[in-house]
């Protein structure tokens, strides 16, 4: 029935407290604050594409056809996650934490010098792209892969990471704000997901042009759709990974750019201000 595909295939209650709890602090907070209606519909959008790609059947039907599991990745670590930081939640989320949890709990943690080493680290652009890269080449090594597909922990574990990763990468990627208190000048957001696409378009195209099973687990498991052979369901799992992922890098690319023009055209009006402003005095006249 229809119904049955929201039940979970694995139940997790990490995963299912970590998106509840994301999804009321975000509503608690938009109650409090003004937040555009733009800005929740790509919240909601995206964190409804993390609960559907953890907590339901789509697990079993990735576990058995490679594209189908390709296309949860990169929900998992493209997509969704960009639609989230997208919608800039930060401000919202905090908002739904009580005034008094944000003194004397959120302000100490975040300036605790480990938590703050740590964020220097996963903020840095090499690594955060090599990591955003890298984390997807690993995981569809074939001797990794076979691995994945036949233990629910280590399964769990490369999805935990594509989500923790994609929020991480998109965070530094799609910040608003100007340098700083953002991570990185606005000129470097733009390249930093072209950048990290082209292992991913590499990997992918390979996937789809050559002729090789990589992947036999998913016979030996048993295939989801009838008719599909190994190499048509490795080719489009390929092309999922050249195609459809990096054409959201390129969004988050375009929408880098204009962010850089938005801010380029602030500090231009700021500069002109600042110029007009001696001007304007000096035209005063003497009392």
């Amino acid at each position: 029935m229809f119904w049955n595909w929201f039940v979970p295939w694995y139940p997790s209650w990490p995963m299912q407290a970590f998106l509840g709890l994301g999804a009321l602090l975000y509503l608690r907070g938009s109650l409090r604050r003004a937040t555009a209606w733009w800005r929740q519909a790509l919240f909601w959008l995206g964190w409804a594409l993390l609960w559907q790609g953890l907590q339901t059947h789509w697990d079993y039907v990735a576990e058995h056809e490679f594209f189908v599991h390709m296309s949860q990745q990169m929900v998992l670590h493209d997509l969704a996650p960009m639609l989230v930081i997208a919608s800039w939640p930060g401000p919202t989320w905090r908002s739904g934490l009580p005034a008094r949890w944000r003194r004397d709990w959120l302000l100490p943690l975040l300036r605790l010098p480990p938590l703050r080493s740590l964020g220097n680290l996963l903020f840095n652009p090499w690594i955060a792209v090599v990591l955003f890269s890298g984390l997807v080449v690993v995981w569809l090594v074939p001797a990794v892969h076979v691995g994945v597909m036949l233990n629910t922990t280590l399964y769990q574990a490369m999805n935990w990471s594509m989500v923790i990763d994609g929020l991480l990468f998109w965070w530094l990627v799609l910040d608003p704000r100007p340098h700083p208190p953002a991570h990185l000048g606005a000129g470097l957001r733009i390249f930093l997901p072209v950048i990290g696409m082209l292992p991913q378009m590499l990997l992918g195209a390979i996937l789809a042009l050559n002729s090789t099973d990589w992947y036999p687990i998913y016979t030996l498991c048993g295939r989801a759709i009838s008719g599909l052979s190994a190499m048509s369901d490795q080719h489009l799992g390929g092309l999922i990974l050249w195609i459809p992922a990096s054409a959201v890098n390129v969004m988050a690319a375009m929408s880098a750019l204009r962010h850089w023009m938005r801010l380029s055209a602030r500090g231009e009006a700021q500069r002109l201000a600042a110029k007009a402003a001696p001007a304007a005095s000096l035209a005063q006249p003497v009392a």
